[in-house]
């Protein structure tokens, strides 16, 4: 077989490309069949993981703030897309259009990061409103999109998603075209194309969170299909190994919490936008971490890698929306210098490494 890289040994040719930035992989596999076999590859992905050269993601479905949809049911509905940012590098990009979507994404989506692909799951049609079950898979080292397999039950919207980063995204609750809030749960493996139906939750959520942390699928707070729009303060848990929810958590939010905002760090603590404060779990009470940024409070979105949180919000209705990240070590606010095409609204995201 052909040397990786001619003249050096296959093992320094490999750390040479562990060290190509995420984004220049479909460049990478575009230059020869053995380069392309290399960082397709599960090995290359395990030594750049184990080799720290591993990188955090932020996926974000974000609105041009230039464009609208100029749909029948809303003129003036933003059109949105899917934006890249990287901590590291403090990079931003934009995935191209989803094929078929010329409008932006499907709004209200979910959208999950899953090995080397970026998935967006279900949301309304941008331009009719109707409710889809579709799956939408960007490939990060092709840079394509695929149509991956439909999400099988009844049309389903707002719901719990998150990934556990490495093949597979985990979809809970919301409610159906009648709004009867859901139990149901699915599972969704990037590799194989292919869902699989999860034990129901022992409660009803719509507009319920998702967060995956330590091999656990969390689905916090929502509300019943008796009780639109109350939300709950209660939590569930699924064990991945048992598959198997966990009983009922009370207390994990404050009474008529919308969930929307909370996140989960690396080492497992809850952190949330509350008003003007930052507040973190602990034991049964919400502790103020810091004040909120005058400028990010209003629309606020929140996800966290490790260290850090970014909240993206604005200072008014309709404003432009600005970012700012924490440092859970210093405790100090950093304004980031954003590009004014990813100055959008958030309406989901996650954060991945790749």
């Amino acid at each position: 077989m052909e040397e990786i890289i001619p003249g050096l040994p296959d093992e320094l040719a490999r750390e040479c490309l562990i060290r190509v930035p995420y984004n220049r992989f479909c460049t990478v596999g575009a230059v020869c069949t053995r380069w392309k076999d290399e960082v397709e590859s599960s090995e290359f992905h395990r030594l750049r993981k184990s080799s720290g050269m591993s990188r955090s993601v932020v996926a974000l479905t974000q609105s041009e703030p230039s464009r609208s949809l100029g749909a029948v049911k809303h003129p003036a509905m933003p059109a949105y897309r899917l934006s890249l940012f990287e901590p590291g590098s403090g990079s931003w990009e934009q995935l191209p259009p989803v094929p078929g979507f010329l409008h932006g994404l499907p709004l209200f989506c979910q959208v999950a990061g899953a090995g080397r692909s970026v998935v967006v799951v279900g949301g309304w049609n941008p331009v009719t409103w109707g409710v889809s079950n579709d799956v939408y898979v960007y490939d990060l080292l092709s840079a394509t999109w695929r149509c991956g397999t439909r999400m099988p039950g009844p049309l389903r919207s707002f719901f719990a998603c998150a990934s556990d980063s490495d093949s597979t995204v985990f979809v809970a609750g919301g409610h159906d075209v009648e709004k009867n809030a859901l139990r149901s749960a699915l599972a969704y493996d990037v590799t194989t194309d292919s869902w699989v139906p999860l034990p129901d939750m022992a409660k009803e959520r719509d507009e319920c969170k998702g967060l995956f942390q330590r091999g656990r699928f969390h689905v916090i707070g929502g509300y019943c299909t008796a009780n639109q729009g109350r939300f709950e303060m209660s939590g569930e848990t699924l064990c991945i190994d048992t598959l198997q929810w966990g009983p009922v958590e009370e207390d994990v939010l404050e009474v008529g919490t919308c969930p929307r905002t909370c996140a989960v760090s690396h080492q497992g603590d809850l952190y949330r936008c509350r008003g003007r404060h930052l507040v973190v779990k602990e034991a049964d009470t919400w502790r103020v971490v810091s004040e909120l940024p005058q400028c990010v409070r209003v629309g606020a979105y929140m996800v966290m890698w490790q260290g850090k949180l970014m909240v993206v919000g604005s200072e008014r209705h309709g404003g432009p929306h600005v970012v700012y990240t924490w440092d859970l070590k210093r405790y100090t606010w950093t304004k980031m210098e954003t590009p004014m095409e990813h100055v959008g609204h958030v309406q989901a995201g996650c954060c991945f490494e790749i």
